[in-house]
């Protein structure tokens, strides 16, 4: 990677009236905020459709998008909705997402341009979606099935279906589809669009210079079209229930560690067919970004494994990964792979080994720097070239929000490393990151903005409330963004 920094902002913060962020013209300005600061990068969170608890962690499909960031504006531009569908919009809060509010007003819009486009649509757009249609099949036809099911068992879990149903029986399956065709065929209608105004949205970033950084967990959700299209690849019991799940042990973030729910992969049973589900998963992800950050990367040479009836990740265990096997068989299907290893927490010389075989860039993390000495390779003092360098990532606190909170001892080390009275500690770091010899540098925007506490986006391991942060603006001073550019081309990163 070229030596270059950009902004971190999922767009579901974006400013727009429709309660939450979307692929409208606020993505498309948000582009030109990024010219006008100099930067050349964007990166996102994982952009799948999610579930309980609105974590783009934790989504119905590795493959899917989210149809809450199909833009109406947009819809209504294609005429794919009526003018008159968008008199009414209710008054959404412009700093929180209120997902509850925000799925029922979106998921009916959507309904009506469905509809509108039966109706209305032209002939050459529907040949464009049943291109789209017969070109994604391989995993659309399985993922608009499972939502179709889901909607038709209001919203259970795939283990409470029916048994023939949550087993897919042929007899099952053909039934299914016959008297849920045409909500399978709305849900392939949601993807069409989505898929639609995301790639336009990336030609016009790609033309200003600006490349995108996706997100793909290492692990995917449970109750999810992969787990219930793809049984025999996951640890999964009799009845389909997870025997063991996926988390971290003990760490910065939780005193008893993380028990995130995932089902484990049968690593063995992928490696027979070459990692192909893996090699499909990643070609994907790479024809929607430009580079790809790979979410818990120690995991694929060791992951901590908890049996699903423990409550907590403390009584787990490590459990050796595929290693140079699953991104060797990646690599020779799709060739040069634009991963960034998530490289955090337990690191061993066997993790590092794994990351630099490939050549994948690590990361950094300059809020973890301060509670060890000179040495911590979190410091920019000790960083290496190939790096993406941030100050915190969405699961970290805002810079001021982290700052306020610390000890006084850790507080002097940071003034004492920055060398300043700490009233302006988000600049400060943000300079630190800047002039590293770190290639890519990742700021988010709340740290752009000056934002406290308030602004944050996940608290790890809290359940509920999180995902929810959104920008307006005016929030976005020229003074920042002028700031911003002025440093990025100082350090060599400017666009």
């Amino acid at each position: 990677m070229e030596r270059a920094s950009g902004i971190l902002l999922h767009p579901t913060s974006l400013p727009s009236r429709f309660g939450i962020g979307d692929l409208g013209a606020n993505a498309y300005r948000f582009v030109d905020a990024l010219v006008e600061m100099g930067q050349k990068l964007w990166q996102v969170l994982p952009l799948g459709p999610t579930g309980y608890g609105d974590s783009p962690y934790q989504c119905f499909s590795a493959f899917a998008g989210n149809p809450l960031l199909i833009s109406p504006d947009r819809l209504v531009e294609e005429n794919a909705l009526s003018p008159d569908d968008l008199n009414n919009v209710p008054p959404f809060a412009p700093h929180r997402v209120a997902y509850g509010d925000v799925i029922e007003y979106k998921q009916a819009l959507l309904h009506r341009s469905y509809i509108h486009f039966l109706q209305y649509a032209p002939p050459e757009q529907h040949q464009a979606f049943e291109s789209f249609c017969a070109d994604n099949a391989a995993w659309l036809d399985d993922y608009a099935l499972f939502m179709a099911l889901k909607t038709a068992h209001k919203g259970e879990a795939w283990t409470a279906w029916q048994d023939d149903v949550a087993r897919r029986t042929a007899t099952a399956l053909s039934r299914a589809k016959s008297q849920l065709s045409d909500v399978i065929q709305k849900q392939k209608y949601f993807q069409f669009q989505f898929f639609r105004q995301w790639h336009a949205l990336k030609r016009y970033a790609n033309e200003k210079g600006i490349r995108l950084i996706g997100d793909i967990p290492i692990f995917v959700a449970f109750d999810s079209a992969d787990v219930w299209a793809n049984r025999e690849l996951f640890r999964l019991d009799q009845r389909g229930n997870p025997e063991v799940v996926a988390g971290v042990p003990p760490d910065y973030f939780s005193p008893t560690g993380q028990r995130w729910g995932n089902p484990i992969y049968r690593w063995d049973v992928m490696a027979k067919d070459g990692y192909r589900w893996w090699i499909a998963r990643c070609r994907a992800a790479f024809a929607m970004f430009d580079y790809v950050r790979i979410d818990h990367f120690r995991g694929f040479e060791a992951y901590w494994e908890v049996p699903a009836s423990e409550p907590t990740a403390v009584n787990g265990r490590w459990v050796k990964g595929p290693g140079k096997a699953l991104f060797q068989a990646i690599q020779d299907a799709l060739g040069q792979l634009p991963i960034i290893a998530e490289d955090l927490g337990v690191i061993t010389p066997e993790v590092k080994a794994l990351r630099d075989a490939f050549g994948f860039p690590g990361m950094r993390v300059l809020h973890f720097a301060f509670v060890a000495d000179a040495s911590s390779e979190f410091l920019p003092h000790n960083y290496v070239r190939n790096t993406v360098a941030y100050a915190g990532t969405h699961d970290n606190d805002t810079t001021i929000g982290w700052f306020e909170k610390l000890d006084p001892v850790t507080r002097q080390r940071v003034l004492d490393y920055t060398g300043s009275d700490g009233s302006q500690i988000h600049w400060d770091l943000i300079r630190l990151l800047l002039m590293s010899v770190a290639d890519t540098v990742i700021l988010t925007l709340q740290d752009v903005m000056g934002l406290g506490s308030e602004a944050r986006m996940n608290f790890p391991g809290r359940a509920e409330g999180n995902w929810q942060w959104r920008f307006t603006w005016d929030q976005l001073t020229d003074e920042a963004q002028a700031r911003l550019r002025k440093l990025t081309a100082i350090y060599g990163r400017c666009n």
